[in-house]
């Protein structure tokens, strides 16, 4: 499943799946990245185990500016430790998975994987 942020829309939209809780993910993330954030893409893949079954989920944001880039560095520490809230889910692995930084203009852009597990 893909959704994308629509350019002059305020919310993404899914093809798909629409019920999953890549909604509420998607909008934690945000949450927990700050304004100065700014959501580029979303994806997700279907993940399971013997014992669970979830989805991983692929979250692309980008930093613009000095002072979004110091939120962008604190996001990344946050994001591994942080206790989502997702309904029926537990987000069972949280990680910084790409950083691409550049100093002039001051620029982050970072892919964060997300492995969501339904809870029973």
């Amino acid at each position: 499943m893909q959704s994308e942020l629509v350019r002059g829309t305020s919310f993404p939209f899914a093809t798909g799946r629409a019920r999953g809780p890549w909604l509420r993910l998607l909008s934690e993330v945000l949450n927990l990245a700050g304004p100065s954030a700014e959501f580029l893409r979303h994806s997700e893949r279907d993940w399971a185990s013997a014992t669970f079954s979830g989805a991983r989920h692929t979250v692309a944001l980008t930093f613009d500016g000095a002072a979004a880039v110091a939120h962008g560095e604190a996001f990344m520490t946050l994001l591994p430790d942080h206790e989502f809230t997702v309904p029926r889910h537990i987000v069972a692995d949280a990680a910084v998975t790409s950083v691409e930084q550049t100093q002039a203009p001051a620029r982050m852009t970072l892919e964060v994987e997300l492995l969501v597990l339904q809870d029973f």
